[in-house]
């Protein structure tokens, strides 16, 4: 039987048995495991960050981010996203693979800013707008100004107004002090193919460094349901499941080439 979940020992003695109280608003993951130590899920209008585990595992640390996007709201409700102009120049974001996690690129609003300075701010202006759910903040590195002053003024705005920050710790980022709710790690593992060897779903290994006010130290081997937009413990090796009802369609009817046509974009 697969294992759902682990303790490190040396960050967690003392831990056993224990849980994060809960709190109404929570919104869950779907995965029971992971819930029972959130407390019932992750908390919206919190600062949450996101560690890729290896540069290897960018793609994975950015895949949760959508994941925890699309947990944390409702389909109608956008999403931004800011980037830095180096990051975005090298490589933009795959509109076919973001639909490929269950979210409609026509949801998604692109900031593009000079620097991580220019960032941070416009996030903060950010979370003060309700009309948003989510705002992701990919940054790379350790950029000076990201530190504990700059994580609270992302915490208070998020507090404030309820919209939940995401901050996307990519290109050899390192753990730093930060008012962060929640912390997490991940890298990627592998997938069991469906029927007739189509790919599997979207697996991740996660760690959850940190959290705050709870327990930490976890690990989990998790599948992302997209239809069901929540986690699930990952299936065995060489287990076959069945394709989902018909397939993927993108949203609209759109083939794989037209969710770029829905981007808005904010420079």
């Amino acid at each position: 039987m697969l294992e759902s979940s682990r303790l490190h020992p040396a960050v967690t003695r003392g831990f056993a048995g224990a849980v994060a109280p809960p709190v109404a608003d929570m919104r869950p993951l779907g995965m029971d495991a992971i819930d029972r130590v959130l407390g019932g899920g992750l908390l919206p209008g919190r600062l949450h960050e996101i560690f890729a585990r290896e540069r290897a595992d960018e793609a994975s640390a950015t895949g949760l981010a959508v994941m925890f996007a699309l947990a944390l709201t409702s389909p109608s409700v956008p999403v931004l996203w800011l980037r830095e102009e180096s990051a975005q120049r090298k490589a933009g974001l795959y509109g076919p693979g973001l639909m490929d996690l269950g979210i409609d690129p026509a949801r998604l609003i692109l900031g593009v800013l000079p620097d991580p300075k220019a960032l941070l701010r416009a996030a903060v202006d950010a979370l003060r707008c309700c009309a948003l759910g989510v705002v992701i903040l990919e940054l790379g590195g350790n950029p000076p100004v990201l530190d504990l002053t700059a994580s609270r003024r992302l915490g208070l705005a998020a507090e404030s107004s309820g919209v939940t920050p995401l901050l996307l710790r990519l290109r050899d980022a390192r753990p730093m002090p930060s008012a962060a709710q929640t912390r997490w790690d991940v890298a990627g593992a592998p997938s069991a193919p469906l029927a007739a060897d189509a790919p599997g779903h979207a697996a991740l290994n996660l760690s959850l460094l940190r959290q705050r006010g709870g327990p930490a130290g976890f690990d989990w081997t998790v599948e992302w349901d997209r239809d069901a937009v929540c986690f699930r413990p990952a299936a065995l090796p060489g287990a076959r499941l069945p394709v989902s009802g018909g397939g993927y369609a993108p949203p609209g009817g759109a083939d794989d080439g037209a969710g770029a046509q829905d981007w808005r974009i904010a420079v």
